[in-house]
């Protein structure tokens, strides 16, 4: 019974993982690049959920809704001012820009917030369930954070299959040239895909906090690697490869700190991501895609 537990909490925060590495995932997938500020827009939307129910005492849907706007917007400007200007240089110079970004943004939530951690209240008000005279716990924040996270994944596969602005995305990802020549808006199209994933980081960050409640300005930053870590593990640009990566990698995190070591948790999740790109280099999802050069 105690192997399940730890199972069920592997999953939940592998949930949180793979709602993270889903906005990862999007914005390679079709900007082709790696956005590594993206675990500081999810503090940010912890933040701002915070300060919506502590400070202005709107319930929490009103605050995730907030926290959503704003890190959309917020994402539409990094995209818009960092990162635009540098489409078509060399892929360091963005790299680099990233890792300014983010630190800007720790930086600037320690000004305005401080440095002292925040107690982060629960969003979830629903009761545990009690299994087998209590000895099998599943508390309201890991339903919710499975089923957020699989919603998510079904909403992103649908949008993007189905609707204009998805097939607009799947085109640019494919050959930025050739959809801008079809008509379709590239700039308009990335700036989206950084609003969806910045939005989605809103949600993972309020779906975090919940279950880690200590929230301060670099509550985002091993997150975000380790989302990052379950992207490239599940193969990024493959969504439903996002969501098995984040699920694997909260539940090795989980049994690893549980029978090996919490100092090593780690250096394991890391060291199975190199395996991978030993064995797979495209990830367990991806796919090998050849180039003419």
């Amino acid at each position: 019974m105690e192997i399940l537990q730890y199972l069920i909490n592997g999953i939940s925060i592998g949930a949180v993982y793979a709602i993270i590495a889903l906005g990862y995932t999007m914005v390679y997938g079709i900007a082709k690049m790696l956005n590594f500020a993206h675990g500081d827009v999810i503090m940010v939307g912890a933040y701002i959920s915070f300060c919506v129910t502590s400070y202005l005492g709107l319930p929490a849907v009103v605050a995730i809704l907030i926290a959503m706007l704003v890190c959309t917007i917020l994402g539409v400007l990094i995209e818009g001012l960092a990162y635009r200007p540098l489409r078509g240089t060399p892929s360091l110079a963005v790299l680099i820009t990233a890792i300014g970004v983010s630190y800007f943004l720790q930086n600037a939530a320690q000004l305005i917030w401080g440095t002292a951690p925040k107690n982060f209240t629960s969003v979830v008000t629903m009761n545990p369930i009690m299994i087998a005279g209590g000895r099998l716990v599943i508390t309201g924040e890991v339903i919710l954070t499975v089923v957020v996270s699989a919603v998510v994944m079904v909403a992103l596969t649908l949008f993007t299959g189905k609707t204009r602005t998805g097939k607009a995305m799947r085109a640019v990802s494919e050959d930025r040239d050739a959809a801008q020549l079809m008509g379709i808006n590239v700039n308009r199209t990335i700036s989206t895909t950084f609003a969806i994933g910045s939005a989605l980081a809103a949600v993972a960050g309020v779906l975090l906090c919940s279950t880690v409640p200590a929230l301060q300005p670099t509550t985002g930053s091993m997150p975000g690697i380790r989302a990052f870590t379950a992207a490239v593990l599940g193969g990024i640009g493959s969504m439903p490869g996002a969501m098995l990566g984040g699920v694997l990698l909260g539940i090795i995190e989980t049994f690893s700190k549980k029978y090996i070591s919490t100092d090593f948790s780690d250096a394991i999740v890391f060291g199975v991501l190199i395996l991978i790109l030993l064995v797979k280099p495209t990830g367990l999802m991806g796919k090998q895609v050849q180039e003419k050069v």
